[in-house]
């Protein structure tokens, strides 16, 4: 493939996130890129990358992005003070600290209201956060699932916080033997609450991207390529058709932000609804974003993208950004940029 990266947007999508006030981060762990986009200048957008190995969940915690990627949790920290721009930036992230985890399979990504993170390890099939002197410390498994082992039993993949604490995640599958998910694509996916380990929603295609929003619990059923939420009774209420596999959901106001990456011909995409779904509508699957206004389910924005980038994981809203950028591990600039934080002092307490 060539190393080239085409971009295509809706006319007026800049002109949105200008009116929105914020900026959106974006992962792809096939490319290796986190994306930051923003609205540039003359009503064009503004898209930064930067390289980490295998990025996939993502995480806004106030002025810092957290980011996982194949064997560690990085921490950046915007380094700009309030109303300051650098080369026409607002936000400059700068990549602070790195915990190593080892491969864990590390998916969705939230910080708690204490502001320890917690993470889908989906390798153990468990919530679990860092520990200091360990790869992590489990949180939470799912009552189905007997024991940690490195198996990837059910494919655990998605985390919905709820008043700053962990409320829902998603499964592929009720399994309990090593990837034993892979057998259940079509209909054994399932989303259970967290706090009373219940099965709140069941007979889903690989859900992932579990979203509280407005009162309602919002899911990505990428097997049919539905957006969509769950009712009072548990079941799935398809909003708007996605044509790509979905992964990836973040809200602005009315509208919701949703990954699209191009199902690979694997044991993992093929066979799948979303197949029958795409050719229906006779449609390609994309790879890019897609931006619904969850009032009518119409497609209001869209983001494609062609070349390099297949596949995305993860989207995040970074509010009140206009137009951000993030140092990289490998260019020199990492090794200039030096900021000075208020004098502390010398014999603390």
């Amino acid at each position: 493939m060539a190393e080239r990266l085409e971009v295509l947007s809706s006319r007026h999508f800049p002109g949105l996130l200008a009116e929105l006030g914020v900026s959106l981060a974006f992962t792809t762990y096939q490319a290796g890129k986190l994306f930051l986009l923003g609205s540039g200048y003359g009503g064009r957008l503004s898209l930064f990358e930067r390289t980490f190995a295998r990025c996939m969940g993502l995480c806004v915690d106030g002025e810092s992005l957290w980011l996982a990627t194949l064997y560690q949790l990085w921490r950046l920290d915007n380094a700009l003070p309030s109303g300051q721009v650098h080369e026409g930036y607002d936000r400059l992230y700068v990549p602070r600290v790195a915990h190593t985890t080892g491969d864990l399979d590390v998916h969705d990504l939230a910080v708690d209201r204490a502001g320890r993170p917690v993470f889908v390890n989906t390798l153990f099939s468990c919530l679990a956060t860092l520990a200091p002197r360990a790869s992590f410390a489990p949180l939470w498994r799912p009552p189905f699932v007997s024991r940690l082992a490195a198996e990837d039993r059910c494919h655990l993949n998605g985390l919905a916080m709820a008043e700053g604490s962990p409320a829902f995640v998603t499964a592929v599958a009720r399994s309990d033997v090593a990837d034993g998910w892979r057998d259940h694509r079509r209909g054994g996916g399932v989303v259970l609450d967290v706090r009373t380990d219940a099965v709140v929603a069941e007979g889903l295609s690989m859900p992932h991207s579990p979203r509280v929003h407005a009162g309602a619990l919002w899911l990505l059923e990428a097997g049919t390529g539905f957006l969509g939420k769950l009712d009072a009774a548990g079941r799935f209420e398809p909003v708007c058709f996605c044509p790509g596999y979905a992964r990836g959901l973040c809200f602005a106001g009315p509208y919701a932000f949703v990954g699209l990456s191009k199902p690979r011909g694997s044991r993992t995409f093929g066979g799948l609804e979303l197949e029958a779904n795409l050719a229906a509508r006779g449609a390609e699957p994309r790879c890019g974003l897609l931006v619904v206004d969850t009032r009518t389910g119409e497609v209001a924005h869209w983001l494609r993208l062609d070349g390099v980038v297949e596949e995305l994981y993860d989207v995040a809203v970074l509010p009140g950004v206009r137009r951000p950028m993030a140092l990289g591990l490998l260019s020199e600039e990492i090794h200039r940029t030096i900021t000075i934080a208020d004098p502390a002092p010398l014999r603390p307490g």
